[in-house]
């Protein structure tokens, strides 16, 4: 496990020039333009993480809803099976 993460973390670090040349690079661009222009990439921007956003909300509260229904269902199971086990222990 730990050789995974070690693995995983260098591969991180290994893509972060990559990273950093494509934020100059928009930077550069969006510095160019008009403020008008700006703006409309600032709206861009904001639009466009608008539905990875809404995806992930809603995935992240269905799993918890799932969570949450399951162990209400276990609960409810491990209650309805106590007290026939504690019957039979009690049973010659």
């Amino acid at each position: 496990m730990r050789s995974v993460t070690i693995l995983l973390l260098l591969l991180g670090l290994w893509t972060a020039p990559a990273f950093s040349q494509g934020c100059s690079m928009c930077y550069a661009a969006a510095k160019g333009a008009p403020k008008e222009g700006q703006r409309a990439l600032s709206r861009a921007i904001l639009i466009l993480l608008i539905p990875p956003l809404g995806v992930m909300t809603v995935g992240v509260g269905c799993a918890f809803s799932y969570g949450k229904r399951r162990d209400l269902e276990l609960d409810r199971e491990s209650e309805t099976d106590q007290p026939l086990q504690q019957n039979n222990d009690l049973d010659p």
